[in-house]
């Protein structure tokens, strides 16, 4: 197992998230997080970054520096002088699978690194995606729940910098807001990387049809969504049938 950095990031409401990086031997970086937890299941390998750099940025996040730590390949984390769990278990070949965990908050982060001309496009996007739901939404946004990561994007894309941003999407929020990001995501940015992961760092798709249990954590289901996901360019247009023979001429012989 290798040496890592452990990092702890304490929420308002007690709950906290682990974040450890390592310097692998080609020189690559690896990085896990998720839930405080024995395992840290979320895993990213990167190049052309510096371990103190990343670190000094996610300090800046209100990362906390915990110990150095051993994780296995598995992402289980040994403190010193502690013993794998796994070591002192006997291994079943047919384990019961995990309950897929309820969804209890929604992280997500963006960094953008593209060039200038990219840079400019997405501001422009995230305008255009925002005018979208704002139309969509009629206006019927609860002030006090409204998500602040909308005035984070239009500040950050202003002036076509590279920036870097992370946040929360609590229920509360309503579904808008993971839509949005969604939407910006799978235009697929070049230098863009946007990540969205539950609370269990578990990394959600762009795929709506997979993503039930999220639809159920804003307290609606695919159908209740599907006209704002179809303009949003998420779901495909369904055909209506019944309008498309309507315009169609009698063809009886």
């Amino acid at each position: 197992m290798a040496a890592w950095n452990l990092y702890r990031h304490r929420n308002t409401d007690g709950s906290s998230k682990d974040w450890a990086v390592t310097t692998n031997t080609d020189g690559s970086i690896t990085t896990r997080w998720g839930k405080t937890a024995s395992k840290l299941p979320g895993v990213r390998h990167r190049r052309g970054v510096r371990q103190f750099d990343i670190e000094t940025q996610k300090q800046a996040k209100g990362y906390v520096f915990v110990a150095e730590v051993d994780i296995d390949g598995d992402g289980n984390v040994v403190f010193p002088g502690k013993t794998p769990a796994t070591q002192s278990q006997g291994f079943d070949p047919n384990p019961e699978p995990l309950p897929t965990p309820s969804v209890e908050s929604l992280y997500w982060t963006i960094e953008c690194r593209a060039k200038q001309a990219v840079r400019v496009d997405i501001g422009l996007e995230v305008r255009r995606l925002i005018g979208v739901i704002q139309a969509l939404s009629d206006g019927h946004a609860t002030p006090e729940l409204e998500w602040n990561g909308w005035q984070q994007f239009i500040d950050a894309t202003l002036n076509a910098e590279t920036f870097e941003l992370s946040g929360q999407i609590k229920s509360v929020h309503g579904v808008l807001p993971w839509l949005f990001l969604l939407a910006l995501k799978a235009k697929g940015f070049k230098g863009v990387e946007i990540d969205i992961a539950t609370e269990t760092a578990r990394d959600l798709s762009v795929d709506l049809k997979v993503e039930q249990d999220v639809l159920e954590f804003f307290g609606t289901d695919l159908d209740s969504i599907r006209e704002t996901a179809e303009v949003l360019g998420l779901l495909k247009p369904r055909l209506n049938l019944a309008a498309a023979m309507s315009d169609m001429d009698d063809c009886w012989f």
